[in-house]
């Protein structure tokens, strides 16, 4: 410290208004003595300094330590902490094409793309999904440079002379914000309307050089959290759900809007009504919230196959959470980032990952749509950030060594039926299904746009090829020489665990008018060892009711398909214990 006081004293330069310290680490300063001695230069205006850095991690705290600043990086201060910036710097090296001259030209056109790309959505009448549209401007568009002091703003535009899509011509429409004179540079915002509270510094990554350490840091602290939580405890208190058929053998009318409970729930004790007001049972696909019940009128007596707040389960970001929450980083849970609220500490896990050599495939999966809709695999950094665009996702870690059969991934598709949450009451479904993906597997870059290679879901895009159960578990066997039984036993528990957390963390699912069935869908690793992808709520359950299946686990009886929804409800609302196993 001595020899940086004699170099930089006040009494000796009190004139002093303008200080670099960049590319200085300081090490062995403490933060208290350096933030004095700048305080002791009156004069001082303009401070340059590495965030992170000695002055720490934080543009806006280092302006408020030190309120005498007018600029820090050649920023405006006023402007800084209007924003709230955390990351500054006026001099950020854009990122360039970055290509081996082993890759071929698509790779490259394919990597260079995210630093060009802009993007739109469009929904109709006929689509209840909405489809993103990414599109390259021309020439001009595309050369325009970013700048936080934009004098031109940029959008879509469609013209529909004929008031209809299939007709529709897009355009971009380039208009001054600014005054703008002869020789001066046409500049726009790449982040227009995104401040800091959606992570504007972290997401001008997709651009630009960031500085890294501020990110790694972020990972570091982020990552030190999730490892200080504790195992979340197994509620296995005495069971308090019981049957709800009457004592005097009338049967419980059920209410449903999902066809297949209309065809196949054939038991005496249960009978279909079209009026959910008349109904012992609303079972129902849509969400029943108190606008619904509302409108509907919905008693708070009749049982409804849905729990309060279980949107920490079914919606991705929710689940990673809740098991976040209850568990840290349990190893069945890939690491998970929620892009709207984690993309510095994503960055930073990125970073780290690359320094040490480490795969780096992520996969990309929207909050709250199924059928892998909007779902993207890369292992890009600009890509990643830049597909937020497109609606809130989840990051995860890509499996880049799951267990294959015959050489193809696949999933698992568990149903778990839920009597209670307070305490844990959950069956495991003794028959469960695969889905098997069509193509042979591979991470060659050019299949990472191959549905059919890197996803297993079928049912609504290519191919479905349906396979027995028990065939797969038998072929599987003698493929890996694996005892499945020993697989089963690990998917049991890290379902008690994904159920057992939600209750954990969320007391406020318990509700004694709640029956329901989930969907839970596990993929294995290398090491067969699963790992939790997601749990859906009122899971298609067609191919359920369309093939009968021979479990291989509990009894081994064969499950009817036309019996599917007898066997759920019998359990949920008759405490029966056919084809299920307690979890």
């Amino acid at each position: 410290m001595r020899t940086l006081i004699e170099a930089f004293s006040p009494a000796v330069m009190p004139s002093l208004s303008h200080i670099n310290l960049k590319g200085n680490h300081l090490d062995g300063v403490a933060l208290d003595d350096l933030l004095n001695l700048l305080r002791g230069f009156s004069c001082l205006q303009e401070l340059e300094v590495d965030i992170p850095g000695p002055l720490g991690n934080n543009a806006v705290w280092i302006l408020e330590s030190l309120p005498r600043l007018s600029s820090l990086n050649g920023i405006n201060a006023s402007n800084i902490l209007d924003s709230g910036k955390h990351v500054v710097d006026s001099a950020l090296k854009p990122r360039l094409p970055d290509f081996t001259l082993a890759q071929t030209l698509v790779d490259r056109v394919i990597g260079a793309m995210w630093l060009y790309l802009m993007t739109y959505r469009l929904a109709d009448e006929e689509k209840i999904d909405e489809t993103s549209v990414w599109y390259v401007m021309d020439e001009l568009g595309s050369a325009l440079r970013h700048s936080e002091k934009a004098n031109f703003r940029v959008a879509p535009f469609l013209f529909m002379p004929e008031g209809k899509l299939q007709s529709a011509v897009s355009y971009s429409v380039l208009w001054p914000t600014l005054d703008v004179n002869y020789g001066d540079e046409c500049t726009r915002d790449f982040l227009f309307g995104i401040g800091e509270e959606k992570q504007r510094s972290a997401r001008l990554t997709a651009w630009f050089h960031t500085p890294e350490n501020y990110f790694t840091q972020e990972f570091k602290y982020y990552k030190r959290q999730l490892e200080s939580k504790g195992l979340c405890p197994t509620n296995k208190d005495p069971s308090i759900a019981k049957g709800i058929l009457p004592s005097n053998g009338h049967p419980l009318y059920v209410y449903t809007d999902i066809p297949q409970v209309e065809e196949f729930l054939s038991r005496p004790e249960f009978v279909l009504t079209t009026d959910p007001k008349d109904a012992d049972i609303i079972w129902a696909s849509m969400q029943v919230d108190e606008e619904v019940r509302k409108a509907v009128g919905i008693k708070d007596n009749q049982y409804i196959n849905q729990f309060p707040f279980e949107a920490c389960l079914v919606m991705k970001h929710h689940l990673a959470e809740t098991i976040h929450e209850a568990h840290g980083s349990p190893e069945w849970l890939q690491p998970t980032y929620n892009l709207e609220t984690h993309l510095s500490q994503l960055i930073g896990d990125y970073i780290t990952r690359k320094r040490v050599g480490f795969d780096n495939l992520w996969i990309l999966k929207p909050w709250n749509m199924a059928r892998t809709i909007d779902t993207t695999v890369t292992d890009d950094i600009s890509a990643i950030i830049r597909l937020m665009e497109t609606g809130p996702k989840i990051c995860q870690k890509y499996i880049e060594r799951p267990a294959l059969f015959k050489g193809r991934k696949f999933d698992l598709r568990y149903i778990v039926l839920v009597r209670s949450m307070k305490p844990v009451e959950i069956f495991l479904a003794d028959v469960f299904w695969v889905r098997l993906a069509n193509n042979q597997f591979t991470l060659e870059k050019s299949s990472l746009f191959e549905y059919e290679t890197h996803f297993t879901v079928m049912n609504y895009i290519g191919r479905l090829n349906h396979m027995n159960t028990p065939e797969f578990v038998q072929v599987f066997e003698e493929e890996h020489e694996v005892k499945w039984f020993d697989i089963h036993q690990r998917v049991r528990t890290i379902i008690r665990s994904v159920f057992d957390s939600a209750a954990t963390v969320h007391p406020e699912m318990h509700s004694p008018f709640s029956r329901a069935m989930y969907g839970v869908d596990v993929m294995l690793d290398h090491l067969f060892m699963p790992k939790i992808l997601e749990v859906t709520y009122c899971p298609d359950c067609n191919r359920a009711c369309k093939y009968d299946t021979k479990a291989i686990v509990g009894e081994r009886a064969v499950m009817k398909g036309h019996e599917f929804f007898n066997i759920v409800f019998g359990c949920l609302f008759l405490d029966e214990m056919n084809h299920v196993t307690p979890l």
